[in-house]
């Protein structure tokens, strides 16, 4: 299994948002889907329940051979303008 690296302004960020390390390690290695991001990143979703309300994580990495590297994680309530459905 890949390490996951999260950069520091990242985890800062990720704090601040209330999105802890597991969320973020889940999100990676178990993502509901994954887009692909701008500049060859990556974009793992996972729907997530917080108080009583559906949000969608949305995690930004990097992958290399040995280490997915997050640069940003974030919630967002507009599920429906992110996820893709099923063709």
């Amino acid at each position: 299994m890949k390490e996951i690296e999260i950069i520091p302004i990242a985890l800062r960020k990720a704090a601040r948002r209330g999105i802890t390390r597991e969320w973020i390690d889940n999100t990676v290695l178990n993502p509901e889907q994954v887009m692909s991001g701008y500049g060859g990143r990556k974009v793992a979703q996972s729907k997530i329940m917080i108080e009583g309300k559906e949000y969608l994580l949305r995690v930004v990495y990097q992958e290399s051979e040995e280490k997915h590297t997050v640069v940003t994680a974030y919630l967002t309530s507009q599920i429906s303008r992110y996820w893709k459905e099923a063709e």
